[in-house]
Formats: structure tokens, sequence, C-alpha cells
């Protein structure tokens, strides 16, 4: 749902970048669960939040001064998924792309999408076709994007092996 980007003043504050095309979407949920990349998932009260221009300030439950707010940059920001209303028709959360894999129109397999990115415009999957491989970035777009097929675990798409 988000990331933690940095402390937010000096009483345990922290700023927000959301993930979500509505930043207040988070604010709906009184419990957030936090993880340091590749880390476990704990729960955190949220005890103030408030959006601040296109991100979020947050205050969780327990932290109360910069040093301990500076200590969770760059956390994950997740709610429990049946917290999350279903995506409408055509919509996709970004944590059901991942792991699909991604075929183009000749049938030939680019990989496997390793995460989605936002880059303001829109989102960009990051695939990959095996360690060692440079990554693919495809814009998530209505050009590239031929079909989504949750139940087949699988992305068509119009983009070549060469790019």
């Amino acid at each position: 749902m988000g990331r933690i980007a940095a402390p937010f003043g000096v009483r345990g504050w922290v700023r927000v970048a959301p993930w979500s095309e509505d930043p207040a979407t988070l604010l709906a949920h009184p419990v957030w669960s936090l993880r340091a990349p590749g880390g476990a998932w704990r729960d955190m009260e949220v005890v103030e939040a408030a959006p601040h221009s296109s991100s979020l300030v947050v205050q969780f439950r327990g932290i109360t001064s910069r040093e301990e707010a500076a200590a969770f940059r760059g956390f994950e920001i997740g709610v429990p998924r049946d917290a999350l209303a279903p995506p409408k028709e055509g919509e996709y959360y970004w944590s059901e792309l991942e792991t699909l894999a991604v075929v183009n129109r000749t049938g030939v397999q680019l990989g496997q999408v390793v995460g989605v990115a936002g880059n303001g415009a829109h989102p960009i999957l990051r695939v990959s076709a095996g360690a060692g491989m440079p990554e693919r970035l495809i814009p998530f777009v209505p050009a590239y994007i031929d079909r989504v097929d949750i139940a087949a675990r699988r992305i068509e798409v119009d983009w070549q092996p060469e790019y």
C-alpha cells in the first residue's frame, strides 16, 4: 500500500509515500502492517494520520522520537487483503500481478513479474527472466498489456524479447 519515506518532525511521525491511486485510502485502516524489505510483517497501531501534499504523515503508537521514526525509513506498508474492497473490472492490486508469467504475442516467455513500480504516470511491471538476467520494464498501459489472466497466472503483452 505504500512505503515509509522519512521521519517527519521530532515527535516520532513519519512521512508515507502511498502507492494507491487515492493516498487517503490508508487513512481508513487503524492498524497497518509494516516490514523492512524482505523482512517479516508486524502490526502497528495508527494514532494519528493526515494527508500532507501528495503523501501522508503518520504517528504510530510507541514511536515518540525522530530517531525511532528514522528506523522505519524504507519499510513497506500493507493492510490485510480482506480489509480492501475488491478491485473493479480491469483493475488489479499490484500484489496480484507479482509472480505472474509474462508472455508476448508470439508466445515467447519474457519472464515473471517480480514487482510493480509507480512512476507517477502509470505503473511499470518489473519482469525478470531469471537470476543474473536484466529486468525488463514494461509499462502497465493498454498499448502494451493485451490481457491479464489472474486465474491462469499469466499476462500477455505486446513486447519483444530484444526491448
